[in-house]
């Protein structure tokens, strides 16, 4: 029995080198990592103390990428293209250095498309990882513009997998303000939105081979395909891109079990299909699973068939590792 953990985070060492240092890092300050982003500093261990607690967790692999913090989206696109260099070259070592162990998606410039392909190109073709990990939206903008097109099509051509992950304010925001709920409740939102920008702006269709992975189980999105549905048969604007329903592309997408309920995933699995669900735990953040490979395993509505396929089948199978 393997495990394999697309959703698990890291740090470059020498980001908080200069941290340490009270130096500023491609322009982002100290106070802007520890205070504004509330660091975790177990994203600061070395690759021996992470693997001693992926041992202790029984997780065998490490799908890295630099935390969500690391998007800087809105900062000087040059400095920031600067800034994910360094960090995949980091990741990509992690990965030569214990090949067995870690795995790795790249950090993109996502406010230039531009120095996104490029570097996607360079990080799949060179470096060997396997990806990208992406934030719901860049700077407001939406997946379906057609700005990004050039990255949809690079990424389909390189089979690069496309990690969603939540990154700066929510789009409900800042009525989510208190209580965590920016996380607990807008982090789910983003994630049926991103998923109805690829589905109702066409994206999907125009670029059938685009492998898209929404984190944290999708979100609300199965629980809302109803929903999407309805607005798609009575409403002329939402199927102006598409000619089936939203809920006949659930199944184009792959999600994280990070759901942190059985019921939830079951439901998950009933919607999108047990080939679509991936091992994901969101180390080593407060909101990631304890013990993430028991849980799976104590779910008594999954079949054994069903826990292998997501501890690590299907993963094994969407990256070749």
């Amino acid at each position: 029995m393997r495990s394999i953990d697309i959703h698990a985070h890291i740090s470059p060492e020498s980001c908080f080198d200069a941290m340490r240092q009270g130096k500023d890092w491609y322009g982002i300050t100290p106070e802007q990592i520890f205070n504004g982003h509330k660091y975790n500093p177990r994203t600061m261990w070395t690759p021996e103390q992470r693997i001693n607690d992926m041992n202790s967790l029984g997780v065998d692999v490490h799908v890295l990428s630099t935390g969500a913090f690391f998007y800087f989206y809105d900062r000087d696109p040059k400095q920031i293209s600067a800034m994910n260099v360094e960090c995949n070259d980091y990741v990509s070592q992690l990965t030569k250095d214990h090949p067995d162990r870690f795995a790795g998606l790249a950090n993109l410039p996502m406010q230039d498309v531009k120095a996104s392909v490029v570097e996607l190109e360079r990080s799949m073709t060179q470096l060997g990882l396997k990806g990208a990990m992406i934030a719901d939206h860049v700077n407001g903008k939406t997946y379906d513009d057609p700005e990004f097109y050039p990255l949809w099509e690079a990424a389909e051509q390189l089979g690069a997998v496309l990690l969603v992950h939540q990154g700066g304010d929510t789009v409900v925001t800042p009525r989510l303000d208190e209580y965590h709920l920016t996380n607990t409740i807008g982090n789910l939102a983003d994630r049926a939105v991103t998923f109805a920008s690829f589905v109702f702006g066409g994206v999907m269709d125009k670029y059938p081979g685009l492998r898209v992975c929404l984190s944290h189980g999708g979100g609300y999105t199965c629980f809302g395909a109803g929903r999407m549905d309805r607005g798609w048969q009575v409403r002329s604007e939402a199927r102006e891109h598409i000619s089936s329903p939203p809920s006949t592309y659930l199944n184009k997408f792959w999600y994280d079990c990070l759901t942190q309920n059985e019921q939830a995933l079951r439901f998950l699995i009933d919607s999108v299909g047990i080939d679509k669900v991936l091992f994901g735990t969101d180390w080593p953040f407060d909101m990631c699973f304890d013990w993430p490979v028991s849980w799976i395993l104590s779910l008594e509505s999954l079949t054994q068939e069903e826990k292998e396929a997501i501890l690590w089948k299907n993963l094994e199978a969407l990256l070749g590792i």
